[in-house]
């Protein structure tokens, strides 16, 4: 944490880590750990995400080449005001994550809009980071009932419950996260803009570019809007009407996994409505586009960075996880508290999710390892299968977003900004907010 804080490039500081970690271990060989833990662990992430963060940096430039995040800006600005742009970047990046459009789609089509935001607003660009981290993987995460967030269907399974479990504990926590995050960010806005700090460009490029795209006359706003509407609508009719008619039983043989429906039919629809939906945008935005291949282009390559550094991030917490040190220290955490089933589930899982760096990887190994536990003990103290699954997705979306989360570095990069300059705020939306949001639902199920 401390080394990507300090602005280490993380595909250089996550083997060096885990490494270090394997020192400790005698009995662990260093290469072989690289070789066949961490790197299978890294080239699994970008086979299974890659489509997606290539077509989502696509859709991203596109809209800011073409001019449309300006006119969507500019829309929302006018609406709910210019002074609220911190306001409407959340309600965007919220709208689309609800909707089931992965955080870093979000991200990467968010950030072009909140660009244009925060300059008519004159807001420091520093704060667009926490702006999209609350909107996309905070309460929409782990609080709203119903959800699509992998984060709310892991304990399904465990629980027997929905994605619409406890939705009263569901939206008191969505209000609190929300309402909290706002008035936060607000106000170190505020003061920043009252000691002078207004927006600034990150370098001559980014200067260049928002000035043209500043004397560009404005694009028709439903042409800006439709792609956008058409990534949600395609992604839930593909995923809950169009793929689930389909037979996939060939899915079964060897050359094709052998998988499950259920396992890609989510990956598809979303590369299905990105890629419909960048077509769309090209169509429509045709001749606003100065050059509509490299706006390709560079969006491709803006999408390389982000995916290897997560990716790392997963090589590096899937070589810590087989370390026989993280079996003793996972075995110690899930065992606090163990007559008090909430308090011992929302420890572990925010515990486990800091360690590994990852909201779904730290509630994967809470509920494999005690879901049965903390179910006998919820129904001794009379507690429901649903407030357990509430309180484990709330706990996953604290700890889970330090600074060596793979979520925030991709953002950070997608944003072109350190941790030094944007991590505090975030860190307290996505961390401190959260988590005294599920200390308060934890409190308020158990008295």
């Amino acid at each position: 944490m401390y080394f990507a804080y300090r602005g280490i490039n993380v595909l250089v500081l996550a083997p060096i880590m885990a490494a270090f970690a394997i020192l400790w271990h005698v009995d662990t060989p260093m290469f072989a750990s690289y070789t066949q833990v961490f790197m299978p662990a890294l080239g699994n992430y970008l086979l299974k995400y890659f489509p997606i963060f290539m077509l989502g940096a696509i859709f991203g430039r596109l809209m800011n080449d073409s001019g449309a995040a300006l006119v969507i800006g500019r829309f929302i600005a006018g609406k709910i005001g210019a002074d609220r742009a911190i306001l409407a970047t959340v309600l965007a990046c919220a709208i689309l994550t609800y909707g089931g459009v992965s955080l870093f789609v979000v991200a990467f089509c968010i950030f072009p809009i909140a660009t244009s935001l925060f300059r008519e607003a004159q807001i420091p660009k520093r704060f667009i980071p926490a702006s999209i981290a609350l909107g996309s993987f905070t309460f929409t995460m782990t609080a709203l009932p119903g959800t699509p967030a992998i984060q709310n269907a892991i304990p399904m399974p465990f629980f027997g419950t929905t994605t619409f479990a406890a939705p009263w504990f569901g939206l008191y926590a969505t209000l609190v996260m929300f309402v909290g995050g706002i008035y936060w960010l607000n106000r170190r806005a505020q003061k920043a803009k009252d000691a002078g700090e207004g927006y600034l460009p990150l370098n001559e490029q980014d200067a260049h570019e928002e000035a043209v795209l500043e004397d560009r006359p404005l694009g028709n706003i439903w042409f800006a809007f439709l792609p956008l509407i058409l990534v949600l609508a395609l992604n839930y009719l593909f995923s809950e009407l169009v793929f689930p008619q389909f037979d996939f039983s060939y899915l079964a043989e060897e050359p094709y996994g052998p998988t499950t429906p259920q396992k890609v039919i989510g990956l598809w629809s979303l590369i299905g409505a990105l890629g419909l939906s960048i077509l769309l945008l090209i169509g429509l935005q045709f001749k606003r586009l100065s050059n509509p291949l490299a706006s390709v282009n560079k969006g491709t390559m803006e999408s390389m960075l982000p995916i290897f550094n997560t990716a790392s991030e997963v090589g590096y917490g899937a070589t810590i996880a087989s370390l026989t040190s993280f079996t003793l220290i996972k075995n110690g955490i899930l065992g606090i508290a163990p007559q008090y089933p909430l308090i011992s589930e929302a420890i572990s899982i925010n515990v486990l999710a800091g360690i590994t760096g990852s909201a779904s990887g730290g509630l994967s190994i809470a509920l494999q390892a005690l879901a049965e536990n903390y179910m006998s003990m919820a129904a001794q103290a009379g507690i429901s299968p649903e407030i357990l699954h509430k309180v484990a997705t709330l706990s996953c979306g604290g700890f889970d977003s330090l600074p060596h989360n793979g979520a925030v570095i991709t953002l950070l990069g997608i944003c072109g900004l350190t941790h030094k300059k944007s991590y505090y705020d975030i860190f307290i939306v996505a961390v401190i907010i959260p988590f005294a949001t599920t200390i308060s639902v934890v409190a308020m199920a158990s008295f």
